[in-house]
């Protein structure tokens, strides 16, 4: 299966609260369910990608709706598969559980040589998507370094802007999600604003990582304000754990999602203070849980 570290190492556009854990209920029917919460706290599955390796899928899924979580974003699709299992199935496991996935992270490497062949890919990935029910199918990177001129940027532009044709007549909305690189420049243009104001903002839309965008030395907060119509999800990440780095004010971005109406958000943890990603993301969302502005 591809998942999305060997996404992140292969994928380019070649050109040439405060609870301690939720508490748990068991239904008649013998279903262990998280207890009932007002806030739709959602996950990015990389989060356990290690876990996703050594106890399956199923178990993931199990464990994160014991914590709480309601809103899943998917990281791995490969053939026609999500986490090895047919789109009906991955579904049915997640929807017992009390939890809905409207997000999936995917991408293709893209060249003008293969634009028929890529399309032809896109094509199944939209359908079984589909199927699962997502609202949202992004792009976790792009490939960008020291050579990338603009005018490679404008054809991942066109690229990005010819799948979200293709997504928005399955009624899903093709995003893009950044990094920190993506704050730097191209000659006198600034790599994300490129990207904004060069896709159709019909049919692409951004997913925000507020943690990498505070490293790359902007403001999200800045930026939700500015382009209220581009943003549809947001990435929740902290360096490590959400809340432990201390060095991120969650508050305001927090305030200015919901004055967007910004419904969907992931957290999303990529290094563990203990080594323990099942208690840093068990952390992540008792800190969120807890936090009043969150909802």
């Amino acid at each position: 299966m591809q998942n999305r570290r060997d996404f992140l190492k292969q994928a380019s556009l070649v050109l040439a609260g405060g609870m301690v854990a939720p508490r748990l209920l068991t239904s008649c029917a013998g279903k262990t369910t998280a207890a009932v919460s007002t806030k739709t706290i959602g996950l990015q599955l990389y989060s356990l990608r290690e876990m996703v390796k050594d106890e399956g899928i199923r178990k993931v899924l199990e464990t994160v709706a014991k914590m709480g979580y309601k809103n899943l974003e998917t990281a791995d699709y490969n053939n026609g598969k999500v986490y090895g299992l047919a789109p009906a199935e991955f579904k049915n496991i997640v929807t017992d559980l009390g939890m809905k996935c409207t997000s999936a992270h995917l991408s293709q490497t893209y060249t003008k040589e293969t634009a028929n062949e890529v399309m032809a890919w896109w094509d199944q990935a939209i359908s079984v998507h589909n199927e699962i029910g997502v609202k949202y199918i992004v792009q976790p990177w792009i490939d960008v370094n020291e050579q990338t001129t603009l005018d490679d940027l404008k054809l991942y532009c066109d690229y990005f802007t010819s799948v979200g044709y293709k997504t928005a007549a399955a009624s899903i909305a093709f995003g893009y999600h950044n990094h920190n690189f993506e704050f730097k420049k191209i000659g006198d243009q600034l790599i994300y604003d490129y990207l904004l104001n060069n896709v159709s903002a019909n049919h692409v839309f951004f997913e925000l990582d507020v943690y990498w965008c505070i490293v790359g030395g902007a403001d999200p907060v800045a930026y939700l304000k500015e382009r209220p119509n581009q943003f549809k999800a947001i990435h929740i990440k902290d360096e490590k754990e959400i809340g432990a780095s201390g060095q991120i004010d969650f508050q305001p971005i927090f305030e200015q999602m919901k004055a967007n109406n910004i419904k969907d958000w992931y957290v999303e943890v990529e290094q563990y203070t203990n080594n323990d990603p099942v208690a840093s993301v068990q952390e992540s969302f008792d800190y969120l849980n807890k936090a009043e502005y969150v909802y």
